[in-house]
């Protein structure tokens, strides 16, 4: 078996319109330039957990970028010791304090924030410029589905996982950017998951039906909102993050070889 390379990893500054994004790169210390894979962060925000699940894209091949989407509120961690507080303390009390950060994210805001990462990566030495996928958690799934929509020129594969918000009854809602989208869609909902019911995992594949977008919508039967993240342990659920794990790197495998 082919041992997987090493990575060459570690934080950097995105210029924005609005300042200086802290991210994590991560990318195969290869010769030439490796495909370009966009990762949205969940609410929880850009930490140790996401920088796990960046090096193992970027260990088929990808070069990786995990923005902290919450930057004009501060670097990462915005809120110091999340993760264990939201084991510790009443989790609706500390998402409570996310919410206001998050709602800076304006459709528009996220759409110039984009645009700045995508060239960012395309300034990378080591990264190639053409088509890119988007991979995206929690609150990220809308936004890996926004920026297929944004840039159907360029993302040629988009995933989203327990994503919520990604068919509200809303006008600005995700959903209607689907007839712009060329990429390969993949959804995978959460059980059972209030911030994407039945009739958003409906509305959602409806539009992507109607707009003639390639896609699977799959509902993880058993698997709690979250059920990826393994600093989570009260909603992880490891066969569910092994199948999110089989789902993505096949789509990049189809959508995006690194030959």
């Amino acid at each position: 078996m082919t041992e997987p390379p090493s990575l060459r990893r570690g934080p950097v500054d995105v210029p924005t319109p609005d300042g200086p994004a802290d991210a994590y790169l991560t990318r195969p210390d290869v010769d030439g330039r490796s495909p370009a894979v966009l990762l949205f962060m969940d609410a929880i925000g850009l930490r140790p957990r996401l920088e796990q699940m960046a090096d193992r894209i970027a260990a088929q091949g990808y070069a990786v970028l995990v923005p902290n989407l919450a930057f004009r509120a501060g670097r990462a961690p915005v809120l110091p010791d999340i993760v264990a507080r939201l084991q510790a303390e009443d989790r609706a009390a500390v998402f409570a304090e996310l919410r206001p950060i998050m709602a800076v994210l304006t459709p528009e805001v996220a759409a110039r924030d984009t645009q700045a990462y995508v060239d960012f990566l395309d300034r990378q030495p080591d990264v190639d410029a053409g088509s890119i996928a988007t991979a995206g958690y929690c609150m990220g799934g809308a936004l890996a589905l926004r920026a297929a929509a944004q840039l159907p020129e360029r993302v040629v594969a988009a995933a989203s996982f327990h994503g919520g918000g990604l068919a509200p009854d809303d006008p600005a809602g995700p959903q209607h950017g689907a007839p712009r989208i060329r990429a390969e869609v993949y959804a995978a909902h959460a059980d059972g998951d209030a911030s994407a019911p039945p009739e958003q995992q409906a509305r959602l594949e409806a539009a992507l039906e109607a707009a003639g977008v390639p896609h699977t919508c799959e509902l993880y039967a058993g698997a709690a909102h979250g059920f990826t993240m393994s600093d989570m342990p009260a909603v992880h659920d490891p066969a569910a993050e092994q199948r999110h794990w089989d789902a993505l790197l096949a789509l990049l495998a189809r959508r995006l070889p690194t030959g």
